[in-house]
């Protein structure tokens, strides 16, 4: 399966898929690792980790409280 990020903004508001995809979930973590402040930029709050069609794991982009 390829990896992949669904993005999303305020609100869970769709945002479509990361661009690339990836063969393995170090190198999809590793994209977001260098990408997430440009996703940011673009109004992105969250994004979820995407194992083919099953999620894996959400992960919030804004600061913590």
């Amino acid at each position: 399966m390829a990896w992949s990020w669904r993005l999303e903004k305020t609100g869970g508001q769709a945002a479509g898929t990361s661009e690339e995809t990836f063969p393995t979930q170090a190198d999809a973590e590793s994209w977001l690792g260098e990408n997430w402040r440009a996703l940011r930029e673009e109004g992105i709050d969250t994004v979820t980790l995407l194992d083919g069609d099953s999620d894996v794991y959400p992960m919030s982009l804004l600061d913590p409280e």
